[in-house]
């Protein structure tokens, strides 16, 4: 027997199958998507069996495998065919592919070592009337008997009843160990959940879906904020359990995902398992393979529990799919809502993509019936959407409001009054964008990235929020000595000034900073939830999806700071995330108000934001990108040409568009070479390429051919990025 063996290997050139003989020992144990230990250039390494064949025409000499690393399949049939569509869509390794569908425990790896744990329980090992009749002393009998009751009881139980008498009765062989597998995981015990009556809207867009469950179909749900979309979800699933089916909701902030287990638990109990990067490395392996023994029906995670190995799939849903979050930034650079409508397809099953403020392209496909629009136009209680009021802040600095404008400051202490709860939203994290001394100049800088580094007072320090560059902050200038400045307002910053103009409120604060720790995003959620906190600031990430009935107001901080960017996503972006925050005031009894602070109080943007009309943002933006042949009226693909050597970079970034235009057809537009928007990164210099689009046959032929002629380059690196969400 001969197996071809696909090996892990960092390097594009042996991104191939291996072929190897199978001792006659071996060959019951050899299935394909197994794992096995292989001989290569004198290294053992693990890789995945592709196919099996009985005869090898290959003349030279063929290795014999080690040993089977695995029991089980771990690449089943649908996730070998789920590698093979990365590969191919985008033009990643196939080793890649896998390597990112699965926990590291599972990984084609020779460095990954993750054990099984175990619980030791204790069992009689005699009769219970022997056992009984055994026992020296009282603590001996109440063990016995709590074992008795309970059929076993770990060890860690009976020992805190009494260590000695755990001791003695095994020394008796009145009691015996036994070795449990279990969970790392902690799982919580939650009130059932009954399910809420649909009111009229949503129980035709549960008909709908409902009417689609054995076939393939896509779904576009477009509801307003606090539309109820959640509880349509999780009835829907409840038809497709009663189907004997599975499904897989996807969140796209790990901030959300803690929220939204809690909900399926209290409906669903422990048929529900959870992948997200929050997880431990031993947390992943073992959900995985809750998953696989068939011991859960639903999957909620991040990005990557799209490739969750649940069998018989019966439906796949995608919350707030408008989120950059789904797509994956590094290799294999994947989009999950992609990669989840071919795995639909796959199952011909329905996918159900739900937002309040949909993407454009998608919001188009609906409009040409490529998907199905479903519409939630009212919020479940009836509640009129939130006040959206924009702050014209040039006017407020010369009264001297430099962070709060005297109405947010108003409405603020309104709300507490009331004894309700705020929101403000500043999508910038850190105390000070940048310090500069004003004497000579100087200006703290990254010294391996094109960037100035961030002020984070709690800590004294200066980091790069790119390479993560750290350094401690002097007192003075280190060039001259002066008095250094401080610009730019980060959360950190926003936190002090709040305490200082509002010292008796409890202010909690939620960015990347105070979410290292585990289990940090469902603590700060569950403290602002009870009432512990008045004040709730962060950043993005407090945004969207999360639900408190007591908040009333949202403060927009510099809403107009992400339409600076340079990107032509920017104005979607500003849109989505101002909406999104707006909609967490008033979801309840209470009437929500939004303020939004802006030195543009006239941009279209905000004026859309402000009247809660997407439709208006949609029209208004597909103008423009009509004009500028942008997404969705063209693809993209964005090439990123990465090196060391500045000079080898640009010479052959020079020659990628060269390549390009003399190998692609003429309808497509080749732009640049540019610099990238942060030059560079971690002392590697990049520039930009950008390719649009519409049909051209020639693109994927030239872009493979084009990333074979930079497997052999050593110096400079090709980044391929098939429509893209940032360039």
């Amino acid at each position: 027997m001969y197996i071809d063996v696909l090996l892990e290997l960092k390097n594009k050139q042996t991104d191939q199958t291996y072929t190897y003989k199978v001792p006659k020992i071996l060959e019951s144990k050899i299935k394909v998507g197994k794992r096995v230990k292989v001989l290569f250039n004198h290294r053992e390494l693990e890789g995945f069996i592709l196919s099996i064949s009985h005869f090898c025409d290959k003349e030279f000499e063929i290795l014999e495998i080690k040993s089977v690393v695995d029991e089980e399949i771990v690449l089943n049939e649908e996730l070998l065919e789920i590698g093979r569509f990365l590969k191919d869509t985008y033009l990643c390794s196939l080793s890649s592919a896998y390597a990112t569908m699965l926990p590291k425990a599972l990984k084609a790896s020779e460095k990954t070592q993750i054990n099984k744990k175990y619980q030791t329980n204790l069992v009689l090992n005699k009769e219970y009337m022997e056992a009984i009749s055994l026992c020296s002393s009282e603590k001996q009998k109440e063990i016995v008997d709590l074992i008795y009751e309970n059929a076993f009881l770990s060890k860690k139980e009976a020992n805190e009843v009494s260590v000695s008498s755990v001791n003695t009765l095994l020394k008796k062989n009145i009691l015996k160990e036994e070795q449990e597998e279990v969970y790392r995981l902690e799982e919580k015990v939650f009130e059932s959940d009954e399910k809420k009556v649909l009111n009229e809207e949503q129980k035709n867009v549960f008909e709908q879906i409902v009417c689609s469950l054995e076939h393939h179909e896509k779904f576009l749900l477009f509801g307003v904020t606090g539309s109820g979309k959640t509880e349509i979800y999780m009835q829907v699933i409840e038809k497709v359990l009663k189907l004997k089916k599975t499904a897989i909701v996807l969140v796209p902030e790990i901030s959300l995902t803690p929220q939204f287990v809690t909900n399926f638990k209290k409906r669903f109990q422990d048929k529900v398992a959870v992948l997200h990067s929050g997880l431990s490395d031993g947390e992943r392996y073992d959900e995985w393979r809750k998953i696989e023994r068939k011991e859960v029906e639903i999957v909620i995670g991040a990005r990557s529990a799209i490739f969750a190995p649940l069998k018989n799939l019966g439906i796949i849903i995608i919350d707030e799919e408008h989120s950059e979050s789904y797509k994956q930034e590094n290799n294999p650079r994947y989009n999950a809502i992609e990669v989840a409508e071919y795995r639909a397809k796959l199952n011909n099953i329905p996918i159900i993509l739900g937002s309040a403020t949909p993407t454009l392209e998608r919001m188009a496909k609906s409009t040409k019936n490529l998907y199905k629009r479903l519409e939630l136009k009212t919020r479940v209680n009836k509640q009129t959407l939130p006040l959206c009021t924009c702050v014209d802040m040039a006017s407020e600095m010369k009264c001297g409001n430099f962070v709060l404008s005297e109405r947010l400051k108003v409405e603020i202490e309104a709300a507490v009054s009331r004894h309700e709860q705020v929101i403000l939203l500043l999508n910038r994290r850190g105390y000070a964008t940048t310090i500069t001394c004003g004497n000579c100049g100087f200006t703290y800088k990254c010294p391996n990235c094109d960037i100035t580094l961030t002020y984070h007072k709690t800590k004294n320090n200066l980091r790069c929020h790119y390479c993560g560059y750290t350094t401690f902050k002097k007192e003075v200038c280190p060039s001259c000595k002066a008095e250094l400045n401080f610009y730019g307002l980060g959360t950190e910053k926003l936190e002090s000034v709040i305490c200082e103009e509002f010292p008796d409120l409890k202010v909690l604060r939620m960015d990347a900073d105070t979410t290292r720790k585990k289990n940090s995003y469902e603590t700060i959620i569950e403290k602002f939830r009870s009432g512990e906190y008045d004040i709730l600031l962060g950043t993005q990430m407090i945004s969207k999806g999360l639900d408190f009935p007591r908040v009333s107001v949202v403060g927009i901080i510099n809403a107009d700071a992400t339409l600076n960017i340079p990107d032509f996503r920017s104005g979607e972006r500003t849109f989505s995330l101002l909406y999104q925050a707006a909609g967490r005031a008033g979801r309840k009894d209470t009437l929500g108000n939004v303020i939004m602070q802006t030195f543009n109080p006239k941009n279209p943007i905000l004026q859309c934001v402000a009247e809660q009309s997407y439709e208006k943002f949609y029209n208004y933006e597909m103008n423009i990108r009509k004009k500028l042949k942008y997404p969705p009226y063209y693809f993209l693909v964005s090439l990123k040409v990465t090196s060391k050597d500045y000079e080898e970079c640009s010479k052959e970034a020079t020659k990628v568009v060269s390549f390009l235009k003399k190998n692609l057809s003429d309808t497509s537009l080749v732009l640049g070479p540019t610099t990238a928007n942060v030059f560079k990164v971690n002392n590697v210099y990049r520039f930009n390429v950008i390719i649009k689009y519409r049909f051209d046959n020639q693109l994927i032929p030239t872009l493979k051919e084009l990333d074979k002629l930079f497997i052999m380059n050593k110096k400079v690196n090709l980044e391929i990025d098939m429509n893209p969400t940032k360039i």
